[in-house]
């Protein structure tokens, strides 16, 4: 008995050990619909959270999340009417298969919070990425003294009139280079980093519609599909010190 007894101890020891804490607080004025994806053709660990719930302003949940996570993405759709039986119109932006409860990614374009958690020896890798676009300010904050992964600033109020997605007279995102099809050929595009312009040499921020726009103002953002040469899109931190992380719109 007794050693049955330790045997579940250690077994309820290790589960727990395994687990990260994530929290998502709505900073914003107004309601956010946080909404959660997992790969599945990267991983299947998922974190212990609905994958779409309702955040009125000033509101924040905490989250399990298993410490092999990969592939994972958190955004935020707003001004929604999920009384709308078509899930392709409940939002203006980031919207989802499943309405309120993605069960896929969302539409573009959207600010994404994107984490990949570090197993055997590997760090963590984060980042906030405006690759497709933005539509709500984001941050990713951690309570290990890593870097904060960040876009906190409103580009749908100064978005070029080329970029924005208006809906009803409002702004409600503004699209990359890419999503906005300034190029004729998307499949060929060095906006997308596509066709003969797929590598990082062929496809430098220098030839990417709008990449100082949105790098400038969120210098520590994935700003285009290669960002990583900017030393400041893609973070890592060292996966033994367990880090707890934090998205925060309207930081």
């Amino acid at each position: 008995m007794i050693a049955l007894t330790a045997a579940i101890s250690l077994f309820l020891a290790a589960s727990v050990q395994g687990d990260r804490t994530f929290t998502v607080t709505n900073n914003c004025a107004y309601t956010v619909w946080p909404a959660i994806f997992t790969d599945p053709n990267v991983g299947s660990a998922h974190p212990d959270q609905p994958n779409g719930w309702e955040a009125a302003p000033g509101n924040t949940v905490s989250f399990s999340v298993p410490d092999n996570w990969s592939a994972g993405r958190i955004w935020g759709r707003r001004d929604c009417d999920f009384s709308n039986p078509d899930p392709g119109t409940q939002c203006p932006v980031g919207g989802c298969p499943g309405g309120l409860v993605c069960n896929g990614t969302g539409d573009a374009p959207a600010t994404l919070a994107e984490f990949t958690l570090g197993t055997n020896g590997s760090p963590d890798y984060y980042d906030v990425s405006v690759v497709d676009g933005f539509n709500l300010p984001i941050t990713v904050t951690n309570n290990a003294g890593c870097s904060t992964a960040s876009c906190p600033v409103d580009l749908d109020a100064s978005c070029p009139s080329e970029l924005a997605l208006t809906v009803n007279a409002k702004v409600e995102a503004c699209k990359s280079a890419c999503a906005a099809g300034i190029d004729d050929d998307n499949g060929n595009s060095p906006n997308c980093c596509t066709g003969s312009h797929n590598t990082p040499a062929t496809c430098p921020p220098s030839d990417v519609d709008y990449y100082s726009f949105f790098k400038g103002n969120c210098p520590d953002a994935y700003a285009y599909a290669y960002d990583e040469s900017s030393g400041t899109a893609l973070w890592t931190c060292d996966s033994t010190l367990a880090a707890d992380y934090t998205v925060t719109f309207c930081p």
